[in-house]
């Protein structure tokens, strides 16, 4: 007998059995029920078994950590945890008394555990090297049989949950967004509609002190003028920063040499809407009493201040009403019917959607939308998920105050082979080492670390565009360039021809 340590610290005990225990013990499982005893003893002869007894709560196997055998639980429970990005691990499922485990990762090839492998309780249990494993498999067909049954039950689950999980994911990276980008024009319109309130209160102490005295057609006219100028629009004429302030300089000076109170507060929102000196020599000639202009301009510039506070509450409502639509679209329903999809608007969206996290490391966008027509024929809003992953994969990828750019075009079809709509979408990061390049879009396969990623989102974008599309992906990359190119029929294999 020999005691070891396991990675958690406990004290595991480790004695080999004979052939003859391990076969009684085997034959009482599930698995290996209707295995013939003597055919039992010539698969496991000359084979390393040995009986493992842990206390609860010893480690067995850690997380990317090396994995060489087939386990039977005796006796207990064995737990195996999915690592969380917080340090924390998720129960991914149990295996009681007179189960076996251990033969997913032998049988697809990992030399490694993807999970946490812990004693439930006080544990029995026996195990074989893989290379013993084989031979159970080559020996014993009704075993084989049983053992393939469950590994595909258990990756069938597994991927239906980790489907689950990056679906949540997706969706929690969108919400997050969705938070920053809601807060900034909702934070903005209450800011603007709490000064306009202020606003209006000035506005009407400044109409209630004039109205007492009463006014010239010329007077009248004059404002009527500058009102048309100032409620004309919320466009600000565009000016570099030395010409604004240059003309801010100009504007308050002229405003101070006649005799205008607050004339440095009211030049600038002035110049801000537009206006000119020459458009106020009217204001100047038509009120020459003491005082009567600068009410004049201070009742301007507050009517100003207030359309400009309209315009930013118009334009936050305006960009929230644009980020529900690019909601709206993202989640475009499958159940609906064929449509024309555009491929721009459709990219844009995803753009929007993803706004913040670009906007956070700085990250340049360059659109070169050259398909035309960039209409594919379709049935729901995959590809937003398709565009999702590729372009946050490349914001990841980029460094900060980098430059991704998408590009698309048109590819003429022939012979049998439909017009496409191809979109490139390229990143300047460090690239994708050549041995994993192959290996990008198997599922599960992952370069991030421990947690940070299900090693589905390229699986998913694969399998949206060849198969829901009848589309297809390529991807090229070297040191400081990685470019994902997807080709699409314009009309898409889910789509029903006759439709069009």
């Amino acid at each position: 007998m020999q005691s070891s340590m396991s990675d958690g610290g406990q004290s595991i005990e480790i004695e080999p059995i004979s052939v003859g225990e391990a076969v009684e013990a085997f034959r009482r499982t599930r698995v290996f029920a209707d295995t013939n005893a003597a055919v039992l003893a010539e698969a496991l002869s000359g084979a390393v078994i040995e009986r493992v007894t842990a206390p609860a709560g010893t480690v067995l196997v850690e997380p990317k950590a090396e994995w060489r055998y087939y386990w039977l639980v005796m006796e207990g429970e064995i737990q195996a945890g999915r690592p969380e990005t917080d340090g924390t691990f998720t129960l991914a499922g149990a295996s009681q008394v007179g189960e076996c485990f251990g033969e997913t990762p032998i049988l697809t090839g990992k030399s490694y555990s993807p999970f946490r492998v812990v004693v439930g309780q006080n544990s029995r249990l026996i195990r074989v090297m893989d290379g013993d494993f084989w031979k159970l498999m080559s020996c014993c067909p009704s075993a084989r049989k049983v053992i393939l049954a469950d590994m595909g039950r258990r990756l069938q689950a597994y991927q239906v949950e980790a489907l689950h999980r990056e679906k949540l994911v997706s969706l929690g990276t969108m919400a997050a967004g969705l938070m920053h980008e809601l807060h900034n024009p909702g934070a903005a319109a209450k800011r603007a509609s709490s000064q306009l309130r202020e606003n209006l209160k000035r506005l009407q102490e400044l109409s209630l002190r004039s109205s007492n005295k009463l006014k010239t057609p010329q007077q009248i006219d004059c404002m009527h003028s500058l009102l048309e100028h100032a409620i004309r629009g919320c466009q600000m004429p565009a000016m570099s920063s030395i010409e604004q302030s240059d003309a801010e300089e100009a504007m308050s000076e002229w405003l101070q040499s006649a005799g205008v109170e607050n004339a440095y507060t009211i030049g600038p929102a002035l110049v801000a809407i537009g206006f000119k000196k020459e458009e106020l020599a009217c204001a100047r000639d038509a009120f020459e009493e003491a005082g009567a202009f600068s009410d004049a301009l201070n009742w301007l510039e507050a009517l100003v201040s207030s359309v400009s506070l309209v315009c930013a509450v118009e334009m936050s409502i305006s960009r929230i009403s644009d980020l529900v639509m690019a909601v709206k679209k993202f989640a475009y329903d499958e159940r609906s019917a064929d449509k024309d999809f555009d491929i721009h608007d459709n990219l844009q969206s995803t753009l929007t959607i993803l706004g913040h996290k670009l906007r956070l490391k700085q990250i340049e966008v360059e659109k070169r939308f050259d398909a035309k027509p960039s209409v594919i024929r379709t049935r729901g809003a995959a590809l937003s998920q398709v565009w999702t992953n590729l372009i946050d994969n490349a914001a990841d990828a980029s460094p900060d105050k980098g430059q991704i750019e998408i590009e698309t075009w048109n590819e003429p079809g022939q012979d049998s082979k439909p017009a496409q709509v191809a979109v490139s979408i390229t990143d300047h990061g460090s690239g994708i080492p050549a041995e994993v390049l192959p290996r990008i879009f198997e599922p599960f396969f992952t370069t991030k670390p421990q947690g940070s990623g299900t090693g589905l989102g390229l699986e998913i974008v694969h399998r949206i565009v060849t198969q829901k599309f009848g589309g297809t992906i390529d991807v090229e990359s070297k040191p400081g360039l990685t470019r994902f190119i997807v080709r699409l029929p314009v009309t898409s294999a889910g789509a029903n021809p006759s439709t069009n």
